[in-house]
């Protein structure tokens, strides 16, 4: 059996990638990158808030959307700070898409989640507040994990809608 000739042309090449590892600096001044750090920020406080505080039931829930969101935020943010999302199989080359699917489902989540279980938690221990209780409590630990976790979640949806409009407008990347 002879064997086939070889390829007229060379093989596509790999996606380029920074011989360093330094920052990608218009990422960092655009408006996502300013509404990723915001993320996290408040995602953080949000987890802080949660973690130091006695919780019970659903809000174990909670805390692990709250901290699974915000892992997932570092590992995103990491990669565009860092211009490696091409190195990512599959959905690096769609880095766009995967940063609206990620902002609205995870937006999704962090509100049902995280605003809504700890909001309903801090409703139930309303009587805390009353003049006079002077048992522990906490009611405002929950009020303002619940805070937190709503503003965190309104910026997720605020950047995933602002992908999406880039995304009609004919851009295929996130800077």
């Amino acid at each position: 059996m002879p064997l086939p000739p070889p390829p007229s042309s060379p093989p596509p090449p790999c996606p380029q990638s920074r011989e360093s590892l330094s920052l990608n600096r218009p990422f960092l001044r655009s408006f996502l990158g300013g509404l990723r750090i915001a993320q996290l920020l408040t995602g953080a406080v949000c987890w802080v808030t949660l973690a130091a505080h006695k919780y019970e039931g659903a809000t174990y829930f909670a805390v692990f959307a709250v901290v699974l969101v915000w892992l997932l935020t570092l590992a995103l943010f990491g990669l565009s700070l860092l211009g490696r999302w091409t190195l990512v199989p599959v959905v690096g080359t769609r880095w766009l898409l995967t940063n609206i699917i990620h902002d609205l489902l995870l937006g999704l989540i962090l509100l049902t989640a995280a605003a809504c279980i700890v909001g309903l938690k801090a409703k139930s221990l309303y009587y805390c507040n009353l003049p006079g209780y002077t048992q522990p409590c906490s009611y405002r630990a929950y009020l303002t994990a619940a805070v937190f976790a709503s503003i965190t979640a309104f910026l997720y949806l605020l950047s995933g809608l602002y992908d999406l409009a880039r995304c009609f407008q004919g851009h295929h990347d996130i800077v």
